[in-house]
């Protein structure tokens, strides 16, 4: 199955957090036993250069949650401007050595200038 495809709005110099719940067609949870996260953000989809990576959690991976954040020390640090405020990013499970990759969600992240620093 393909990326779900979810854009986000990132406040610069604020913390970000945004749990996603995977789950089968039927509706119940995805379990996550045996996988991690990772999902970082870059300019354009296919720059060398990482903007931010995102921190990853699976709390409890039998509820099928996943969990990213930036903290505010992160995101005050990236650009925000009406020209260079769009961003990428996608989140992948996967296992030891990479063994299985899925990309389960991705889409595009605006982030907003900070006005009180």
């Amino acid at each position: 199955m393909a990326a779900a495809t979810y854009n986000i709005t990132i406040d610069q110099g604020s913390d970000f957090a945004l749990a996603l719940q995977l789950q089968q067609e039927d509706g119940t949870a995805d379990n996550l036993t045996g996988y991690l996260a990772r999902a970082q953000l870059r300019q354009t989809k296919s720059a060398a250069t990482i903007t931010a990576t995102f921190t990853c959690t699976i709390p409890t991976p039998t509820n099928g949650i996943i969990a990213i954040e930036l903290g505010n020390g992160i995101t005050k640090n990236i650009i925000a401007s009406s020209t260079a405020g769009k961003y990428f990013f996608d989140v992948e499970i996967y296992t030891d050595s990479d063994v299985i990759v899925k990309r389960v969600l991705q889409g595009d992240a605006l982030v907003t200038q900070e006005v009180t620093r």
